[in-house]
């Protein structure tokens, strides 16, 4: 029996491979955007650690892959080019429209708080601050 591959981003839960109509697909990306932003929040409250950046990024891959290297194992939130601005609005709600130096994707909070994006990520990890900062947040429990 030969296994076919399914196309990445054409599958949708419960319906079979190679049957979904780009209507079908449209309404799936729409509630997946209104649910992917309004789950940042959560995600942020309920983790150690979480990476928020776009599909694909290099440079969230390079966050994650340092984390990881740590013995951090981070939660990821993927974000697709059609909903970043859902996304935006819903971390500039948990950060706080005063913040002065928003941070590009990749965005990292650590213990429910901003700590910054992959140049602060990459700064504490250089000067020996990141492991401190981790253990802190419990993210670490050595």
């Amino acid at each position: 029996m030969q296994s076919q591959a399914i196309p990445y981003g054409a599958w949708i839960p419960g319906t079979p491979a190679g049957h979904v109509s780009s209507s079908a697909r449209d309404q799936q990306a729409a509630a997946v955007g209104t649910r992917s932003a309004a789950s940042v929040q959560k995600l942020v409250s309920e983790n150690a650690v979480t990476v928020v950046g776009r599909r694909g990024c290099c440079m969230c891959h390079v966050v994650k892959r340092l984390l990881l290297g740590h013995g951090v194992n981070p939660t990821v939130f993927e974000v697709d080019e059609d909903h970043e601005s859902d996304v935006v609005v819903e971390l500039r709600k948990l950060i706080g429209e005063g913040q002065e130096d928003w941070p590009q994707f990749p965005v990292v909070f650590v213990g429910g708080k901003l700590f910054g994006g992959l140049e602060r990520v990459m700064a504490t990890h250089i000067s020996g601050e990141l492991v401190p900062v981790l253990k802190q947040a419990g993210a670490l429990w050595l």
